[in-house]
């Protein structure tokens, strides 16, 4: 057969056409790419599902329920309708994972049912805190398992004024007044908090606690910087020797053997004294202790490590009482107590913070107090006025990384601005 070339060049029109028809109708690779792409997105957002107490919430109908002030947790069963032998079975548990006679007003129980009209009861959750919860399996025996909700720290900064108290002043600039309980915990061995002045001022770095974006009371102070009387001190974090302390621009640690206070910072309404007029007597007397005006129940500590030598309450006199000595060198008295510590007995070992009874109004007193006393080799001295040597300083092979960390948070603290709220005192 003979092709004419008018012939010829039909067939290849014809096949060429072909050739770019085909092409323009087979799917690309990048589109095959794009739509695999577009699938999986759509199954992962389809496999999203909200959890609550690590349970799927769009399985289960759920019912809430809090723990009211005097109130059983078998009361609260029965109202999600347990019988007494579901609750009987469902507190066999071991204490280390629930134990009913901890559940305090407040905490909540929810019950996971199925969502038909059944509703069959398939978990119970019991918050024993923000952080921890019990979950019972109801269709496997009862099975309880402690649970974790996982937290995270952010951290923020402050600076402020004082005008009348560090209470006050961060409120002020809104951080939580529980900062100044901290910082009177780290500074308190080198500054005395009961005569902070107006015109004192601090800055901080801190971190506060979050659970589910929910902010806790729970803070942790990073770096800080108090000026009292114009006396600037530094509180910078450093582990040494596994044990992280706070310590001082120089690497010289803030904490001493005894504390400034042996109670958080309230008021002075008494110092120390050779003649004083005693607020019942009437007359004038020896006072040879501080007093420190505080509300019933607030906690009162060991200023040092010792040994609880004397226990016990005198009518006309300092009511409930505790003595401690801490070397052949201190003994230390605290007094009007409305109660003790938990436990506490003479020939007690106690550490330094650990707390050994609560501010009261016992024995010879006009209103709730604490009476501290001090004596140094058996005679009285101002409590005010004790020595207290601090803990081992950053070692010579440390001081170069304590530098390095001093001089970032010292910078930082310099940079954090006062407030209007604090300028304007």
């Amino acid at each position: 057969m003979r092709f004419t070339k008018k012939k010829i060049i039909v067939v290849t029109s014809v096949l060429l056409c072909a050739v770019i028809a085909t092409l323009l109708f087979l799917p690309s690779k990048e589109s095959d790419s794009n739509t695999t792409e577009e699938t999986t997105e759509k199954e992962e957002i389809a496999e999203v599902r909200v959890l609550k107490y690590g349970l799927p919430v769009d399985d289960y109908a759920i019912s809430y329920d809090t723990i009211k002030p005097n109130q059983t947790l078998a009361k609260v069963l029965y109202g999600f309708g347990f019988t007494s032998k579901q609750i009987y079975e469902l507190t066999q548990c071991p204490d280390s994972i629930f134990d009913e006679r901890k559940i305090r007003p407040g905490q909540v129980c929810a019950l996971f049912t199925s969502k038909d009209s059944t509703h069959i009861p398939h978990y119970l959750v019991y918050e024993e805190s923000v952080k921890r919860y019990v979950t019972f399996d109801l269709q496997n025996g009862y099975k309880a398992t402690q649970n974790i909700i996982p937290s995270e720290w952010r951290e923020n900064e402050v600076a402020g004024t004082v005008a009348s108290s560090l209470w006050e002043a961060m409120t002020e600039n809104n951080a939580s007044p529980l900062l100044a309980v901290q910082m009177s915990h780290i500074f308190g061995w080198s500054i005395d908090f009961f005569g902070v002045q107006k015109g004192d001022y601090f800055r901080l770095i801190y971190a506060q606690e979050y659970v589910d974006d929910k902010p806790l009371n729970n803070y942790r102070i990073n770096a800080a910087a108090f000026c009292a009387s114009n006396n600037l001190v530094y509180a910078i974090p450093f582990t040494q020797d596994g044990e992280e302390l706070f310590y001082n621009i120089d690497g010289n640690s803030l904490e001493g053997a005894f504390l400034k206070a042996p109670l958080d910072f309230y008021r002075i309404t008494s110092k120390f004294s050779n003649s004083r007029m005693h607020p019942v007597l009437k007359r004038r007397r020896a006072h040879h202790g501080v007093d420190y005006a505080a509300p019933v129940g607030t906690p009162v500590y060991a200023i040092g490590n010792g040994k609880v030598i004397d226990k016990g309450y005198q009518a006309k006199g300092g009511g409930n009482y505790v003595k401690i000595r801490h070397n052949s060198t201190y003994t230390t008295t605290y007094m009007h107590l409305s109660k003790f510590a938990k436990g506490l007995k003479v020939g007690d070992m106690v550490k330094q913070k650990q707390v050994i009874g609560y501010v009261g109004s016992t024995g010879l007193s006009t209103g709730p107090h604490l009476d501290f006393r001090v004596h140094e080799n058996g005679k009285p001295i101002n409590p005010l006025t004790i020595k207290s040597q601090p803990k081992k300083p950053v070692s010579e092979e440390n001081k170069e990384a304590f530098g390095i960390l001093r001089d970032s948070l010292v910078m930082r603290l310099e940079n954090i601005p006062m407030s209007s709220a604090s300028t304007a005192q």
